[in-house]
């Protein structure tokens, strides 16, 4: 009567081919991970550069030339960013570019933004309004 089963070399050759295919299964899996984190990463630093041009066309003042850096908070982080600001051809223009880095020498670049700012409107005071029948207030 024969035994009947797997020869220790089919054994081994199986387990090479099943470890072959787990290595590549633990591969991908790494790489979607550390892309998973990239991409979360550079969602939250667009965030903190739309959060700081929000901040600066909310101040109601006209930007003036010259780069500034600080930091701010999201999702638990630190973000560095930077914000240089221009002229452009039109005096009542600013161009802006604003970096946010998660480190804070800016060696890596998470995300940027280029925007350009207009110079707020001046509001007199004092006179009527527009449709109104008198002075404000």
């Amino acid at each position: 009567m024969k035994a009947k089963g797997f020869t220790l070399l089919e054994v081994l050759v199986a387990l090479v081919v099943l470890s072959l295919v787990m290595a590549g299964v633990m591969s991908f899996t790494a790489r979607n991970t550390m892309n998973t984190q990239y991409l979360r990463d550079r969602t939250l630093a667009h965030w903190v550069a739309m959060n700081e041009l929000a901040r600066l066309q909310l101040e109601d003042k006209f930007p003036q030339e010259g780069t500034s850096e600080g930091e701010a908070s999201m999702a638990r982080r630190i973000w560095f960013w930077r914000i240089k600001v221009e002229s452009t051809p039109n005096e009542d223009v600013r161009r802006l570019f604003i970096e946010v880095s998660a480190e804070e020498g800016f060696e890596q670049g998470t995300s940027s933004l280029f925007a350009y700012v207009g110079k707020p409107p001046v509001i007199e005071t004092g006179g009527t309004i527009p449709g109104g029948s008198g002075p404000p207030g």
